[in-house]
């Protein structure tokens, strides 16, 4: 029962794959008329591209992520400052201002990879630069 189970599981995972490989998407077509059909009344129905929800939600996030980036380096700084020359003190702000550091460098390494992604499949692209 357990290979039969296994291999209905394999079989099956093998058919999605090839369908959705081998179906052709447009993917800014057919994901853009999935969001004009689902929308409300004066909600937004551009997905990509200047004005579109996707470029909104990333540059709402990477708002976020930096002034949370922003308040823990202040906080290692006030960290470091009072830490009066302990060693333990001084290792602990200094990580705290080097892990915000990282952080904000990944969050915008995270924006540019969405910006490139998006610009790929979606036709006009996503100058999402412009709204930061």
């Amino acid at each position: 029962m357990k290979k039969l189970t296994l291999l209905s599981t394999i079989l099956f995972t093998v058919v999605a794959t090839f369908l959705a490989i081998s179906t052709p998407v447009s993917a800014q077509g057919s994901i853009q008329q999935g969001v004009e059909a689902a929308h409300g009344n004066g909600q937004p129905t551009q997905l990509f591209g200047d004005a579109g929800v996707i470029t909104s939600v990333t540059n709402i996030l990477l708002f976020i992520v930096g002034a949370l980036a922003v308040i823990m380096i202040i906080w290692g700084g006030i960290r470091y400052a009072i830490s009066g020359g302990n060693s333990s003190a001084v290792t602990s702000a200094k990580n705290t201002i080097m892990y915000a550091l990282i952080g904000l460098i990944v969050a915008f390494l995270a924006f540019a990879m969405v910006n490139f992604v998006l610009s790929a499949i979606a036709p006009g692209g996503s100058s999402g630069f412009t709204n930061v």
